[in-house]
């Protein structure tokens, strides 16, 4: 009876060192990690269903001159994930399975010998105003090769004005470009809350015809999500989710193996092929 008391007591004091270190994980969770030295296995994700995607929603058009001097010389490069809670990874597991953590993993494997860094800036909630009050500081402080911006979201969830927002767009691209790297736009998440919204469709084509007046790279997010659910038929709850707007490991899994895809292409195709392609 003593050693099941003892077994008893043993588990005890398991149990609360296991919860104690609970207690402390948010804390560590608070620092969005760059690129691991060595990748690490991914997360835990949806069985049954492929990573896969359309060519033409998933190409880069414009040349990342900027990451393709940096990978031709063999030199370190530089990525910042700019972006609302869709890139600060809500709706993930843990840190390690949100897009930028994802993409710095598919990227090395990619790119074995390369020193690749991939910065996460993404902060719950913000809109696209409050991401270029943090452009100094968050993004240009870092010297990117390459900066992914991921914009649109919270300001159609807060029915923001369209016109206004296309003015911020534009001035934040200017001065990402300004700054001296590649921009890849990336847009909003194909999820049941944003469809709900009907400044939507809006926004897409707003930031369609930022990135082609501004002639820089959009990696289309919504384009990508919605053939996932109504041309392959996943359903949205093995992509996004409980709360119906961000994604899930999958998601993230997959929207960051796809985009590392594009930026692995852009970085490294012939200029010429990249500037008629953009062209169309």
């Amino acid at each position: 009876m003593s050693t099941i008391k003892q077994t008893f007591s043993w588990l005890g004091c398991a149990a609360a060192g296991l919860l104690a270190l609970a207690m402390l994980a948010p804390a560590h969770a608070q620092v969005l990690a760059v690129q691991p030295a060595a990748p690490v296995a991914p997360p835990a994700q949806t069985s049954g269903f492929a990573c896969s995607a359309p060519a033409e929603v998933t190409r880069l058009n414009y040349p990342l001159r900027h990451a393709a001097r940096r990978l031709a010389s063999g030199e370190p490069l530089t990525i910042v994930a700019i972006g609302s809670s869709s890139t600060a990874g809500a709706g993930a597991s843990s840190p390690a399975a949100s897009y930028p953590s994802r993409l710095a993993v598919e990227l090395k494997q990619r790119f074995p010998t390369q020193d690749i860094t991939v910065l996460n800036r993404g902060v719950n909630g913000e809109t696209t105003e409050q991401m270029m009050a943090r452009f100094a500081t968050g993004v240009i402080a870092a010297h990117p090769d390459l900066v992914l911006w991921q914009v649109g979201t919270n300001s159609v969830l807060r029915d923001r004005p369209l016109k206004s927002h296309a003015v911020l767009l534009h001035e934040g691209i200017t001065q990402l470009k300004e700054a001296g790297a590649d921009v890849v736009l990336i847009d909003m998440q194909f999820a049941p809350r944003v469809l709900a919204k009907p400044e939507t469709e809006g926004m897409e084509d707003q930031i369609a015809v930022a990135a082609k007046d501004e002639s820089v790279d959009l990696f289309r997010r919504f384009a990508v999500m919605r053939n996932w659910h109504d041309v392959q038929h996943i359903p949205f709850d093995a992509f996004v989710a409980p709360d119906a707007l961000h994604m899930n490991d999958w998601g993230y899994g997959c929207v960051a193996k796809l985009l590392a895809a594009g930026i692995a292409d852009a970085a490294t195709r012939p200029v010429a092929s990249a500037a008629a392609r953009s062209a169309r």
